[in-house]
């Protein structure tokens, strides 16, 4: 019962719309009707600029490492990593927006921080390299989603399977970009300091 509560709180916390509250504070209106309608840092960036996309960054990282960070204390890695899928899985369905959310990329990274910070490392310079020298977010991003259950399973089975269950995940959230990859039409990221 401990580990279904667990993981119930890692969904919880997962799911608080990080973007979507810090728009609206910040006078920016709702994101949902904006750019893309999508709650995650990309979008923000739209709308406020990348000092505040990369705030939502930090702020939907750190709900995961908290996730993380709660089921590491109550059963170890093993239920930490579940807790960090979880708490994804929140991110991208929240209960609280009629299971409409953002795509995973910022939580996958806080999950990679708080579970393995070389895997994090490793995930961040592909990242950057990719989506600096193509222009292109999601080519960066699909590469992590592949890579990350090779760095997962050479830590543990455990993690290795968790980290697959993310890696499928966010896939299945970028399926979109994917067909706009396939067919030479995705976007380009528009870099903007502030707005």
């Amino acid at each position: 019962m401990i580990y279904i509560l667990t993981l119930v709180f890692a969904y919880l916390l997962g799911s608080v719309p990080m973007g979507l509250l810090l728009t609206k504070l910040l006078g920016k209106g709702d994101l949902r009707k904006v750019g893309s309608g999508n709650i995650g840092a990309t979008n923000v960036m739209r709308v406020g600029g990348l000092r505040m996309a990369g705030l939502v960054w930090l702020l939907d990282m750190a709900k995961a490492i908290a996730a993380v960070f709660v089921g590491r204390y109550v059963a170890g890695n093993a239920l930490a990593a579940w807790c960090g899928f979880v708490a994804i899985v929140g991110h991208c369905y929240p209960v609280w927006l009629g299971f409409k959310g953002g795509k995973g990329i910022s939580s996958l990274f806080g999950v990679l921080l708080a579970i393995s910070p070389m895997s994090f490392v490793v995930c961040g310079i592909e990242w950057l390299i990719v989506a600096l020298t193509s222009g292109i977010s999601s080519l960066g991003a699909t590469i992590v989603f592949c890579l990350i259950p090779v760095l997962g399973f050479a830590i543990s089975v455990n993690i290795g399977f968790a980290f697959l269950a993310i890696g499928l995940l966010c896939l299945w959230r970028h399926k979109a970009n994917l067909g706009r990859l396939f067919s030479g039409k995705e976007s380009k990221i528009e870099w903007k300091w502030k707005k």
